[in-house]
């Protein structure tokens, strides 16, 4: 996996860094992550100033997430919520289809019968 961190008018600075790399490396055991981009960003003059957002590149469609907060602790807090997420979404997603596809008898599909 290939790991891009930008920093915008944000200091780099070890514990952050490490949190963020551990987040997305949590993921990894549910999703197969080929890239991960995250960017977080301060800006003065809005508020919540902090931003935090997250580009990973999967096989099939690919996650963002985004979070916004007065600490930049709590914006990848709430990135890392939102992105969290949206892979148990796809993971559920891909259960489900599995499930069912166990559950139709085969050679059943698209047939119907007239009464």
């Amino acid at each position: 996996m290939k790991m891009t961190l930008q920093h915008v008018h944000v200091p780099s600075t070890d514990a952050m860094d490490t949190l963020i790399e551990k987040g997305v490396f949590a993921l990894q055991p549910l999703i197969q992550i080929d890239e991960a981009i995250v960017r977080v960003e301060w800006n003065e003059g809005q508020s919540p100033a902090f931003k935090a957002h997250v580009h990973l590149v999967t096989p099939g469609p690919d996650l963002e997430a985004e979070g916004t907060d007065h600490s930049l602790r709590a914006a990848v807090a709430k990135m890392f919520k939102a992105l969290r997420a949206k892979v148990d979404a796809r993971c559920l997603k891909r259960a489900t289809r599995l499930k069912e596809s166990f559950k139709r008898p085969a050679g059943r599909e698209g047939r119907r019968t007239v009464r």
